[in-house]
């Protein structure tokens, strides 16, 4: 619920969200690192070795440039906007679903991809993505992607793993006998919808749902009605990473939408596992954007710089179960090992429905449900409304 609340924080920058573009210029040269860099970034992207000490990209950095990082761990997206509107940081870790209303509300500036020597590495699907580029300009750096699986307890489930999202938006009994009442958990964000608007769009095609994203006022209803449903059933709405696990280790949840990296933490000593489900899955591709008023630009893009190189590529991907957005991270990290981006769902980007900030006027039917109703809407379905 804190997170929601959070919500209402954005609210006036999403009712204003326009497709205009933002009027600064990027920087035209890099001179010294001013000695600190501040940046927000969801849960594990950015390790020092803190929680284990193979995995840690900053040392490095701060030693070669003199830019000391800090890091403030933001668990929603919209969390996210609330703290780049609030400002005082130079960094986002951006998804789709905040990044173009952080460049509506010019909140982050346009950069110069010549001072990005890497850039030239980047996946050809990930350099002119939608969710970072306006008419031509580019407002990031992209950073890593992925899925939003199945988490399910596999002591729960028996032999066969759940092949449906169906597991936590209707009551059923599983395989240890016992109802999933109580025992599955939801996303505590408004993004939440579009999972599900997906399951919909498999389970009654009649509703016309072509993208999970844009949905029409009875298509909305029917999502709504859905997570009413579903708020029977669920234990806690997660937004916490680590809180999630605790959840899977210690009060008896068995099933979620989560991500890789809470899968990779929990099977290492737990009876965890996740599959992408028939319905398919919606996921996140990150991009590392500019504050507006960044205070250290010249460490900013040297952190931008450092976030492409290969080796951090890789170990972000084997940390948090991502896919890297340079190819060649894919082959020769020891971390990651040579199967790991298949693994982590390289060659699923077609089938993940990228997270994208619903808006009135949309591509599929003309006239949407904004994103400003979903936040205030599925704060009223987490309050029982």
């Amino acid at each position: 619920m804190k997170s929601l609340l959070k919500s209402c924080t954005v609210l006036a920058s999403v009712l204003s969200l326009t497709t205009a573009a933002v009027a600064q210029e990027p920087l035209k040269e890099l001179g010294p690192g001013e000695g600190a860099l501040s940046i927000v970034a969801w849960a594990g992207y950015i390790e020092r070795g803190e929680t284990d000490k193979n995995f840690d990209w900053v040392t490095e950095f701060e030693k070669k440039t003199g830019c000391m990082v800090s890091v403030k761990t933001a668990a929603t997206s919209d969390e996210m906007v609330a703290l780049m509107n609030e400002g005082g940081f130079d960094l986002v870790t951006a998804s789709g679903d905040a990044s173009l209303r952080l460049v509506a509300g010019k909140r982050v500036q346009p950069i110069n991809t010549a001072l990005i020597p890497s850039w030239s590495t980047i996946d050809e699907r990930l350099q002119n993505a939608p969710w970072h580029t306006k008419d031509g300009v580019h407002y990031g750096t992209p950073y890593v992607w992925g899925p939003n699986v199945l988490m399910y307890n596999t002591k729960a489930f028996g032999d066969k793993a759940p092949d449906s999202w169906n597991v936590v938006f209707e009551e059923m009994t599983l395989a240890d006998g016992k109802s999933n009442k109580g025992r599955v958990q939801a996303y505590d964000g408004p993004i939440h919808v579009a999972d599900a608007a997906n399951y919909l769009m498999f389970h009654k095609p009649e509703l016309g749902i072509k993208d999970p994203f844009e949905l029409n006022e009875d298509q909305y209803k029917a999502a709504l009605d859905l997570l009413r449903g579903q708020r029977q059933l669920v234990s806690r709405y997660w937004h916490d990473a680590f809180i999630q696990i605790d959840d899977f280790k210690n009060e008896g949840v068995v099933a979620s939408g989560s991500w890789p990296f809470q899968v990779n933490l929990l099977k290492a000593d737990q009876p965890v596992a996740s599959v992408f489900p028939k319905e398919g899955v919606t996921g996140w591709a990150d991009t590392t954007m500019l504050h507006a008023d960044s205070e250290h630009p010249n460490c900013a893009y040297m952190w931008m710089e450092h976030s492409l190189s290969p080796k951090v590529q890789g170990d972000v991907s084997a940390w948090f179960g991502t896919v890297p957005s340079v190819p060649a991270a894919c082959k020769g990290n020891a971390l990651l090992g040579d199967e790991g981006c298949k693994t982590n769902g390289y060659e699923n980007f077609d089938k993940i429905k990228f997270w994208k900030t619903p808006v009135s006027k949309c591509e599929s039917q003309g006239e949407c449900v904004p994103y400003h109703r979903w936040v205030s809407d599925y704060i009223g379905v987490i309050g029982g409304r």
